[in-house]
């Protein structure tokens, strides 16, 4: 029985395979029309599933190495006198020379690279699967139970003990938002966030008529203190909060401050919203989401956009169980449900534990590109954490944040000013915000980095 010999082990094992079948098959180790191992037994051989040798030739199948027949198995297809198909490349693309697109390192998302080989297999695994008709179907409220034990699933690696019923699946974190805010405030209500926090929260906030307030930070986020002194005054109804790798300060918050913050939401009748779509990159895994120090007025809310990949537009809302019928019912009147083809995807991606690779390859390219900044900004003050997709830069004197996003995009790279990220405008920010995973390779990063470098070096008056 052929056997592949599998050396790539930076890419999906299903490529592997088909990678092996083209050098075989060129060099002659395998002939024309001669028949491969079954999906059984090739799996049991490499110690894998039967999904991933079915995805291995069917990948083979449309490289034209390989034809399948229902009923007699897959054979090794002749192949034309030209040399035969490569397999993928695997070969990031480097920036070319002139090249006239903007660098963007405005926007926060995943590292892309060997993200399209990952859903490409996972697809293929969706449409193979026994149970992949019931993502072709209207879903009940809060979604289909499968999806929500997946959804508790990813949750687990920070509420070891969530169950599925208390799970509302949402079409992303921003929808989540969407509805935990709809559902759990109302029109005129004051919701607090932090003084920094993500544009998405105080768009939302303004279109939904609710009241913004930002409470005062220091290295960990919300100050106790503030909250409390601001709760003194003014009665809030919810608290939205980035207790991890918070945006845009990277900050993240010590167990003993989620814990008198969830003090003060009990004692003056507050909801947390708990917010933590960047709870894998935490430095130490160990600490608890600030919505575990409160669970009875607390919704926890995390995606898979930021871990996984921006096309699974998928959320997760946990709940105590007296809210879960608002929160699903703000789901029904906002979008109806969110696709179940998009949440049987995300359940196999999670059901397959390729969640757990993908997360690893993250924090990994996150940490080699954190060292990359600290190199490149050397002696400027940074705010970020070792595993962080973002930092928080303070511009030195005389910049401003709005005079240097412009001047950098002038320049071709984008950043965030700190401006935008104000819960209450009419600061005068010199912090901007740097994405680091959003360029395709470390070169490119390194390259806007230098030149985001170059330009604080210099005097911003002779830009004027």
């Amino acid at each position: 029985m052929w056997v592949p010999q599998l050396s790539e082990f930076n890419q999906p094992v299903y490529l592997s395979i088909a990678d092996a079948l083209a050098r075989d098959i060129n060099s002659g180790l395998l002939s024309d029309g001669e028949r491969l191992p079954t999906l059984r037994d090739l799996a049991a051989t490499l110690n894998v599933t039967p999904g991933t040798i079915s995805r291995a030739y069917s990948e083979a199948q449309r490289r034209g190495l390989v034809q399948g027949e229902v009923g007699r198995g897959t054979y090794v297809q002749a192949q034309p006198s030209q040399a035969l198909p490569l397999p993928l490349s695997h070969e990031a693309p480097t920036l070319a020379l002139g090249q006239p697109e903007l660098l963007d390192l405005s926007i926060i998302k995943p590292y892309s690279e060997t993200l399209e080989y990952w859903l490409r297999g996972a697809l293929v695994g969706m449409a193979q699967s026994t149970d992949f008709g019931r993502a072709l179907d209207y879903a009940p409220d809060g979604g289909h139970p499968a999806h929500r034990e997946a959804g508790a699933q990813w949750l687990r690696h920070a509420l070891p003990e969530a169950q599925w019923q208390q799970v509302v699946i949402t079409a992303g974190a921003q929808h989540g938002l969407m509805v935990a805010m709809s559902a759990l405030t109302n029109a005129g209500d004051l919701v607090l966030c932090e003084a920094l926090c993500y544009p998405g929260i105080i768009s939302l906030a303004h279109g939904l008529e609710r009241r913004l307030r930002g409470v005062a930070m220091d290295e960990e986020g919300i100050i106790p203190e503030a909250l409390r002194e601001l709760c003194l005054r003014e009665k809030p109804a919810m608290l939205v909060c980035v207790a991890t790798c918070q945006n845009p300060t990277a900050a993240i918050m010590s167990e003993q401050r989620r814990a008198q913050i969830a003090a003060l939401a009990e004692e003056f009748d507050f909801i947390i919203l708990d917010d933590d779509i960047y709870g894998f990159l935490a430095t130490d895994p160990s600490i608890k989401p600030l919505s575990s120090f409160a669970p009875e007025r607390s919704v926890y809310l995390t995606s898979l956009s930021k871990a996984i990949m921006p096309a699974l537009r998928v959320g997760y809302l946990y709940s105590p169980p007296k809210l879960l019928s608002r929160l699903t019912s703000m789901v029904r009147s906002s979008v109806w449900m969110p696709s179940p083809l998009t949440a049987q995807l995300a359940s196999n991606v999670i059901s397959e534990g390729l969640d757990r690779k993908l997360v690893q390859t993250q924090r990994t390219e996150a940490a080699a590109r954190q060292a990359i900044a600290r190199e490149v900004f050397a002696g400027l003050e940074l705010k970020t954490q070792p595993h962080s997709y973002h930092l928080w830069l303070t511009l030195p004197e005389p910049w401003s944040a709005d005079e240097f996003t412009h001047l950098a995009r002038a320049n071709g790279v984008l950043v965030l000013s700190g401006s935008q990220f104000e819960a209450e405008r009419g600061g005068n920010s010199r912090c901007v915000r740097v994405v680091l995973m959003s360029p395709t390779t470390q070169g490119e990063l390194r390259f806007a980095l230098t030149q985001l470098a170059s330009l604080i070096e210099t005097d911003p008056r002779r830009y004027y």
